[in-house]
């Protein structure tokens, strides 16, 4: 293991250790762990279809008062876990903004999205900067605590008509 790694690999560690992580440990319990810690709500959400078109996968979006994580829900149930612990990764380490073509870029993406609320908008489509390295090494060293299984939002009509009910996703933490 190169010196390089091995600082990259502490410096996950050390984040995951300051978080005294209850168990067992859930996405689901680690998001509620996380909300209480930062003293604001992290929501969970399956990422729009338009987000495919883009190559997204994953994405952290901050606002002045709550954390929102999107993840591609048309993947296997432990990549979507995978995704989300990504993108806490990038809560965590703070990391900064990348551009997506503009304001314009994100409208296509998250068409409902009122940019004037986002303080932070992150996404990953490849692993080529340091900080997309460093949430993915964290989401690997974080998910060997997971112990319990993250349960998967219905898609299609039971999806759709949860939605339109207002039933509360099981991802939600407030």
């Amino acid at each position: 293991m190169s010196n390089g790694s091995l600082k990259l690999r502490r410096r996950c560690q050390a984040v995951i250790d300051q978080l005294a992580l209850p168990r067992p440990l859930s996405v689901e319990i680690l998001c509620r762990h996380l909300a209480a810690l930062r003293k604001r709500p992290l929501r969970l959400h399956p990422l729009p279809p338009e987000a495919a078109t883009t190559g997204t996968c994953g994405l952290w979006l901050a606002t002045d008062a709550e954390d929102h994580i999107f993840y591609e829900q048309r993947t296997a149930l432990l990549h979507q876990e995978h995704i989300v612990l990504h993108e806490i990764g990038h809560l965590l380490f703070d990391h900064k903004m990348l551009a997506l073509d503009g304001e314009a870029g994100w409208v296509m993406l998250l068409p409902d999205l009122d940019m004037s609320a986002v303080q932070q908008l992150l996404h990953r489509t490849n692993y080529a900067t340091d900080q997309e390295q460093e949430a993915e090494l964290f989401a690997s060293l974080l998910g060997t605590r997971i112990s319990e299984p993250w349960p998967q939002r219905p898609v299609g009509v039971l999806g759709r008509l949860e939605a339109a009910m207002g039933v509360d996703s099981p991802h939600s933490t407030p």
